[in-house]
């Protein structure tokens, strides 16, 4: 006989431990083969001194067992806490979210009935690897990081889950009309991984227009992928015009540690009622056994959770007159989908997991990239100065910065060129970004560019950063200024 496979599980704070403790009586139930090590987190644990909310005996846990079932959390507010799903993601390398958004019309109302999409989003970078800086009085800075193993990764893994789940196109939603090299780079990759998957469409979205798109229109869609801050948005989007975004369930996928969680908050203000809607929690079990190949049981727990919907027996947050038969509480609503495991939805699609039973989900493996030519080829010096003008900076720069191996080519102010040849009508701040490059023919090191900052320094110039300027194989690794 097989070992049970071991899990960490957290009940958490505020309506967590009510959830939880249906969620694993519906586990229990319906045959789940589980060896459960229950771990605590959350505020308790914030308020022992733990500043992210978790303890070491915690990590081990999770790094013994690989998988977590966890009930949301309550962060206390002040006191530099840090949020624990962030600290859990990037420590563990949780790098794929998982969220499916499912219309279950016409028991829960919504005005899109046959709405079946999987928001997949990058969990670690872009802007949220939280970089930030302030670096003249009215100007801030947030670094958006996109790391071509970080895009190829959530790519991968988009087109494994499209093929396992019988997922037939795959949409990447993007700005790289806008941000030509981080999120043309996503793009890139994702045209490149598609042609591995030719039974599988692939097309790509603008953002912004794809936004609407899921809004108005979402049974166009299938799965998307798509970089971190587009997806939490997008995921938020697709499942508030499913019908209700208290029902969703979310996965949080690492290559050796994966994370099972509601989309929702803790809810403290319902807390101990016995009204919380346990939906999220238990489909986010069912994700969970599926990651571990027991998919026989997430079938017969999905089924029976949708035979619950079918059947009228809603929490209140879903109760409707004249569609819903009975309002329970949170123990009766798990009670009900216990007394359903066995059978099968009439109206609502059935689930079939019988290709994800006894077969833990692989992970796809990444490439390795053949290494490229990387040239130094000039440099980006940031300043700051409120009392300039773009004519007269350029002035003090061609006087007393430049040199002969790196020469001033451009000013710009948040991204717009301004010198030479700038517009009268272009609004300046006191952030200038001053592009010196080689002249034809030289080469650049690293001693010219402490030349420049060193000559910035006795011209009483305030240089905040720099940012090199590389070729990659004679293309060029670095934007224009608007404008150029």
């Amino acid at each position: 006989m097989a070992e049970a496979t071991p899990i960490s599980m957290a009940r958490g704070d505020g309506i967590g431990p009510e959830i939880m403790d249906v969620t694993l009586e519906i586990l229990e139930a319906a045959g789940a083969d589980l060896d459960i090590e229950e771990i605590e987190i959350g505020e308790k644990v914030y308020k022992a001194g733990h500043t992210a909310g978790i303890t070491e005996q915690a990590w081990d846990s999770l790094r013994r067992t690989k998988v977590f079932l966890k009930a949301p959390i309550t962060t206390p507010r002040g006191g530099g806490y840090k949020s624990l799903n962030v600290t859990v993601r990037k420590t563990l390398g949780l790098f794929a979210n998982v969220r499916p958004c499912v219309s279950y019309y016409p028991f829960i109302e919504t005005h899109h009935p046959h709405m079946d999409v999987v928001i997949i989003r990058e969990n670690e970078e872009d802007l949220y690897a939280g970089i930030e800086h302030r670096q003249t009085r009215q100007v801030t800075q947030c670094l958006k990081l996109i790391t071509r193993p970080g895009s190829e990764k959530i790519i991968r893994y988009a087109f494994a889950y499209a093929r396992r789940n019988n997922r037939k196109r795959i949409t990447a939603m993007v700005k790289d009309n806008i941000m030509k090299i981080t999120d043309g780079m996503f793009v890139r990759l994702f045209h490149e991984i598609a042609e591995e998957y030719p039974d599988i469409e692939a097309d790509t979205m603008i953002v912004d227009i794809g936004a609407a798109r899921l809004a108005d229109t979402p049974d166009r869609f299938d799965v998307i992928v798509t970089p971190n801050l587009y997806g939490d948005i997008l995921s938020d989007i697709a499942a508030q015009v499913s019908g209700s975004i208290g029902l969703g369930p979310s996965a949080n996928i690492g290559e050796k540690v994966s994370m099972f969680e509601a989309i929702h908050g803790s809810a403290p203000d319902i807390a101990g009622q016995n009204i919380a809607n346990p939906s999220g929690l238990i489909l986010a079990a069912v994700m969970m056994l599926r990651h571990i190949g027991q998919g026989d049981v997430a079938e017969r727990i999905h089924n029976a959770w949708l035979v619950t919907i079918e059947e009228g027996i809603h929490k209140h947050d879903i109760y409707r007159e004249g569609v819903s038969r009975e309002r329970v509480g949170t123990k009766q609503f798990g009670r009900a989908v216990i007394g359903h495991l066995g059978k099968t939805p009439k109206i609502l699609p059935g689930r079939d997991y019988s290709k994800s039973a006894g077969s833990a989900f692989k992970m796809p493996e990444r490439t390795r990239r053949e290494p490229e030519q990387k040239d130094l080829v000039g440099v980006d010096v940031f300043i700051d100065d409120p009392d300039t003008t773009p004519d007269e900076l350029a002035g003090r720069l061609l006087q007393h910065v430049q040199s002969e191996t790196l020469r001033l080519k451009m000013i710009t102010n948040r991204g717009v060129k301004v010198w030479p040849e700038g517009m009268p009508e272009t609004f300046s701040t006191d952030h200038w970004r001053c592009r010196f490059q080689q002249p034809e023919g030289r080469t650049v090191t690293h001693k010219d560019i402490l030349e420049i900052l060193s000559n910035c320094e006795e011209a009483g110039i305030d240089f905040i950063k720099t940012e090199g300027l590389y070729t990659f194989n004679g293309e060029p690794g670095y934007s224009l200024g608007q404008g150029q």
